[in-house]
């Protein structure tokens, strides 16, 4: 709850909060003296310790200080998703999984970092895990999340404003001395307003993620128990409807991509009423995030009429929020969105309405499926059919879908320039000084890592080029890239030379890569959870 009419609160808070902390100093150096005061030696003794301990507290503080403020947004993200997915390893390893057979540790890794990174590329079966390995991968999804995560970045800006304004303890009472001073300095007054701003925008951020996920789950335990088809792959598959219904819900939302049966949403194409369910989450998650973001704090506001949403709305440049956007660029936004789906699902009907994927498919469930896989393409990866089988043309359409990032909006010259400004001051700070990632563009890495994985594979291209071809190469690094999950997988009966001992498995393409292959997608995973700081990477070059 958002305590609008008391903007003195966070201002006696931190007063009273300061004072405390005097008094406790004092009383611990009074301590300190009264113990020292009874002879000499120890005296000398004491005052060593207290300057050590004063040096210590002094050198905490420091470090303390420049991981927060001077520390680049770039380095404390990768090292939150790093420091999760081996927490997430761990986890998964001193957990039993449901068969017998246990994942190597390279797998484990692998799906914690990509749980983590919403990349959703899989190298093990997900019905080998059993219900707390699920329960853990849910947790990771829903922590590794974009919407998550930038709630955490609210929290640290309120701090880095509380800490940096220095005068939130001057801040007077409105309420106990209405006649203020005239020429008293208005600036406490903005900081305080400000602070309560992102305060309240921390608020409605949790708000907003608390009540996608309680709907969404709530709607899909309800379909997969009351319809039967639904209800019988989960029985036959023993999972549990809550955990199915829980984890596919933060996958969803945070375009992650997992679900708990092997076939991902393939067994569920018939089921339209479970896509329908599910669309909605995926555009709330992620590509429609800011303009819905905005509207509620719109709808808030036309509501309460309190001044912070007010303030978030005229200055959502000076929240330094991301994805709080000016009305001009979150209407741009949706159209662009919408524009991308449109001409996806036009040609995909085109192409596939009458193949073989479609068997056994009425019109409506035709077009409840296109609907959803034309969705999933932009960092989602949910999929109700085997990319293998789609046509080439449909694939390199989806490439370009997975690459371009999920605020991809059409923008006239004006608004370029504006957003684009927005986005250096945003991330100037210490930024200059990461010159590796300046000197490509996002392109030419995916360039790179496709060469180094055609390096790592090269005897199975030559042994086995229907499977190990460089489009499907180029589909799972982009996809991984985008940190999508999209995957044309493998099948034993493209081999020329068959295998006696090969089964198919129901993991991606990478799951049959060298454990050198697998590695360098991990790389890829992060790169590409972290690629808004790269965005505008190769500028220096100079192609005309």
């Amino acid at each position: 709850m958002c305590h609008f009419n008391s903007t003195h609160y966070p201002s006696i808070f931190v007063f009273s909060f300061v004072r405390k902390r005097e008094i406790k100093m004092n009383i611990n150096n009074l301590d300190t003296s009264l113990i020292c005061s009874n002879d000499l030696e120890s005296s000398i003794s004491c005052n060593k310790i207290a300057r050590l301990r004063q040096s210590i507290k002094g050198l905490i503080s420091l470090f303390f200080r420049l991981l927060v403020f001077e520390l680049n947004p770039f380095w404390i993200q990768l090292a939150y998703f790093v420091i999760l997915s081996f927490f997430g390893y761990v986890a998964l390893k001193i957990t039993k999984p449901r068969t017998s057979l246990k994942p190597k540790d390279l797998d484990l890794f692998f799906t914690s970092v990509s749980s983590t990174t919403v990349s959703s590329m899989g190298t093990v079966e997900m019905e080998v895990f059993s219900n707390t390995q699920l329960v853990i991968i849910t947790i990771l999804m829903l922590t590794g999340g974009e919407v998550f995560v930038s709630m955490l970045g609210i929290q640290l800006s309120r701090f880095k404003l509380t800490k940096s304004s220095g005068g939130y303890q001057r801040i007077k009472d409105e309420n106990l001395d209405e006649i203020q001073d005239e020429n008293e300095d208005s600036t406490p007054k903005d900081r305080s307003t400000e602070y309560n701003s992102i305060k309240c925008l921390g608020y409605v951020v949790f708000g907003y993620l608390l009540v996608v996920h309680k709907l969404g789950y709530i709607l899909v335990t309800m379909y997969t128990t009351l319809v039967p088809s639904a209800n019988r792959v989960l029985k036959n598959k023993a999972i549990e409807i809550p955990t199915f219904a829980a984890f596919t819900t933060v996958s969803t939302f945070a375009n992650c991509g997992f679900v708990p049966t092997n076939e991902n949403m393939i067994v569920f194409k018939k089921n339209s009423g479970l896509l329908l369910i599910l669309i909605p989450q995926i555009l709330l998650g992620n590509t429609l995030y800011p303009s819905c973001l905005r509207f509620s704090i719109w709808l808030l506001w036309k509501t309460t009429k309190r001044i912070e949403f007010d303030y978030m709305l005229r200055n959502y440049e000076e929240m330094g929020y991301s994805s709080l956007l000016s009305a001009v660029h979150s209407s741009l936004l949706a159209v662009t969105v919408f524009g991308f789906m449109l001409v996806q699902f036009v040609l995909f009907c085109a192409l596939e309405w009458n193949s073989e994927i479609m068997d056994g498919l009425n019109p409506y469930q035709k077009f409840m499926a296109s609907l959803f896989e034309i969705t999933n393409s932009r960092h989602t990866g949910e999929s109700v059919f085997d990319l293998s089988t789609i046509t080439s043309a449909i694939l390199v359409l989806f490439v370009v879908m997975m690459y371009l990032p999920p605020h991809t909006s059409f923008f006239s010259t004006k608004d370029q320039k504006l957003s684009k400004n927005r986005k250096q001051n945003h991330y100037a700070t210490g930024w200059k000084t990461f010159v590796e990632c300046k000197v490509f563009s996002p392109l030419s890495y995916i360039v790179i890592f496709v060469i180094l994985i055609c390096l790592t594979e090269r005897a199975k291209m030559k042994k086995d080029p229907l499977n190990f071809n460089v489009l499907n190469i180029v589909i799972e690094v982009v996809s991984a890239y985008g940190n999508v999950g999209f995957s044309t997988g493998y099948s034993c009966k493209r081999q020329l030379e068959p295998e006696s001992d090969c089964i198919d498995k129901w993991y991606g393409f990478v799951g049959r890569w060298s454990a050198k292959g697998k590695s360098i997608l991990i790389l890829v995973m992060f790169f590409g959870r972290l690629k808004k700081f790269t965005l505008q990477g190769g500028k220096a070059w100079v192609l005309s």
